[in-house]
């Protein structure tokens, strides 16, 4: 997708006579039907006038490709400019540009961060060159074009308000600034950055390029399952874009800072496809090749499961449990015998440890308890059981009672769901989690479909399987028959749609083992993994009558123990069972409907939601 795209003879025309934010604006509303802020309308004018300055060197050609506001895909993430032509070899050339007003920034000891007043603050973030650079990146990383077409990725910063001090060009950014180039302000750097483009656009390309672009297949998506064995030989398997850099960075001085007297407990918010696990595995091997002591926990085994299933023969059962190990291990750990701690999904945690749940006191406070620096990845809204307590104010509480220093982050750049923050606000608001202004799908490029019946909707999804990265799930409505008898059909819907729950023997396994795609996952076994297309069934426990969503957990399987308690706590006349219920059932679909970076294609047993549903979708583009 790219909002504006002209050639520079048409964006000169645009910029000099014309109100060329407010033509970007009017085609910003209408390719993702909202608009922005005034101070972005206001940086488009400032930035994109010097840039003007910049493209009115007459040996840059009238016909090369102009693209403002380019969406990077698979992420939430766009380009501020990108300009397209051929060099004097004929080779295809697309120059990234990373556009600031900052006047000023300060030099840390921290990897491509700087401080800089942004949000009416001075805030630590990502230095403009690393910026430039982790885009084009990614670019290169999932666009086709980049490679069945030849098309060179040249990133590069312009500060045009910044004079040239010494901490913006400091040394320690040089890794940086060599990969992404640095122009400031001043005719001496405009020249330089003409210099630079006329390097690699000495021919125009009449935008041939930026639809090559724009139109080019999206590559595969990389999976962090496996992506685990670089990770943990420390080589770069992922790019850290802006906010997610900028926490890294931040956590990698807060654990190595803390101590037993120094205690530190770090809340890392952010919604599904942020990359809190991509950091925390990041995290992991980072902070124990600086020597430190610590663990990746969570509560749910799926994934720890996956990730040792996908290290067999790297590293050894031992070294793995070692390194990744359940929430109800800490019961009876010393106080402070971590360095750290890295608690994935740490909203699943529960209050009781063991079996049975009659072990230790309380899970946060025993993880806290047990290291110096104690670090909680958190989206409250996969909270998808009555026994799920780890809250952003639990864990302060527990914080405060430890006397740590609470340091709270927040994770926005997005990832999965196609990259697009307008389908995550579109669920909240159509599940009615909470009021959003996302009333359809319009203008937002994610594959979202609706299915007439169970069948078709699994047939598409097997279709879409074709690197085992795609598979059905469900609420769970129907009972588990399979898991004594493995002949029995559990889903069954209609005459046609027969199917089991799960991988009978080895549930936690079912998102990657091949024979998967022909069966139907539950919360359990997807929660905190992801695969490019998930197919959703939406139960007879979550249906809308008249418009309004109305949730059910007497319709839902008898030994369904996320909600195990319920019936009791409502003939007890508890005032908030229903309540909570109701958001539990919301959130399992929020998550369920949440693991596709791709797409995600859904089936309602309930012919009036599905038209609910369908009524939603409005017109994409």
């Amino acid at each position: 997708m790219i909002v504006y795209e002209a050639d520079k003879a048409q964006f000169l025309r645009h910029n000099d006579f014309d109100d060329i934010e407010a033509i970007i604006h009017e085609r910003f509303i209408a390719t993702t039907g909202h608009r922005v802020a005034a101070a972005e309308l206001r940086s488009w004018k400032a930035s994109l006038g010097d840039m003007a300055k910049v493209l009115r060197d007459p040996d840059l050609p009238s016909d090369l490709g102009v693209a403002i506001e380019m969406h990077i895909p698979q992420t939430s993430k766009r380009i501020d400019m990108t300009l397209t032509g051929t060099d004097a070899d004929g080779c295809k050339n697309a120059v990234v540009v990373e556009l600031k007003q900052w006047e000023k920034a300060l030099v840390t000891d921290k990897d491509a961060i700087v401080t800089t007043y942004v949000g009416r603050a001075n805030r630590e973030v990502v230095h403009p060159s690393y910026q430039a650079w982790s885009y084009a990146t990614l670019l290169e990383g999932f666009n086709d074009a980049v490679y069945d077409s030849g098309i060179n990725i040249k990133p590069c910063a312009y500060l045009h308000n910044y004079q040239r001090d010494g901490a913006i060009d400091s040394i320690h950014y040089i890794a940086y600034t060599d990969k992404a180039p640095l122009f400031l302000k001043g005719k001496e750097e405009r020249v330089r950055l003409q210099e630079f483009l006329k390097k690699y656009i000495k021919y125009g390309d009449s935008k041939k390029i930026l639809y090559e672009l724009r139109d080019g297949k999206i590559r595969p998506s990389k999976a962090l399952a496996d992506s685990l064995k670089g990770l943990l030989k420390q080589q770069a398997e992922f790019v850290l874009i802006d906010d997610q850099k900028e926490v890294f960075e931040s956590l990698i001085a807060l654990a190595t800072a803390a101590s037993s007297n120094r205690p530190v407990v770090a809340i890392i918010q952010g919604g599904p496809g942020t990359g809190k696990t991509v950091l925390a595995i990041n995290l992991l091997v980072r902070l124990t090749s600086h020597g430190l002591v610590g663990k990746y926990v969570s509560k749910n085994a799926a994934p720890r499961e996956v990730y040792q299933a996908k290290l067999t023969g790297t590293i050894t059962k031992t070294k793995f449990s070692n390194m990744f190990t359940g929430s109800g291990s800490f019961v009876n750990a010393t106080a402070n015998c971590f360095d750290f701690l890295i608690v994935d999904e740490a909203h699943r945690l529960n209050e009781k440890s063991g079996l049975y749940g009659n072990l230790g006191e309380h899970q946060v406070k025993e993880l806290i308890g047990a290291s110096k620096c104690t670090i909680f990845f958190i989206d409250e809204d996969q909270r998808v059981t009555l026994n799920d307590v780890g809250t952003q104010q639990v864990i302060r509480d527990f914080a405060s009672l430890k006397q740590a220093k609470i340091q709270p982050h927040t994770l926005e750049s997005q990832f999965r769901c196609g990259g697009s923050d307008g389908y995550l606000a579109w669920l909240d608001n159509i599940l009615e989690i909470r009021n959003t202004a996302n009333n359809t799908l319009a203008g937002i490029q994610y594959d979202f479909r609706v299915f007439d019946s169970a069948e078709s909707m699994h047939d598409a999804i097997i279709e879409k399987n074709t690197n085992n990265r795609a598979r059905v799930v469900a609420g769970y409505c129907w009972p588990w028959r399979s898991k004594k008898d493995n002949t029995a059909d559990d889903i069954v819907i209609g005459a046609n749609y027969k199917r089991q729950w799960n991988l009978s023997q080895d549930g936690s396994l079912w998102i990657i083992s091949p024979e998967s795609i022909e069966q139907v996952g539950c919360i359990h076994t997807c929660q905190g993994l992801e695969v490019d297309y998930i197919g959703v069934i939406i139960g007879p426990d979550f249906v809308v009558r008249d418009g309004i969503v109305k949730t059910d957990a007497f319709k839902r399987d008898s030994r369904d123990r996320t909600i195990k308690g319920f019936k009791s706590r409502i003939k007890a006349q508890d005032p908030d069972i229903l309540g909570e219920v109701d958001l539990v059932i919301k959130n399992t679909y929020r998550t369920l409907m949440t693991r596709g970076m791709k797409g995600c294609f859904i089936y309602c047993t309930d012919a009036e939601t599905l038209e609910y549903f369908r009524s939603r979708l409005g017109a994409k583009s």
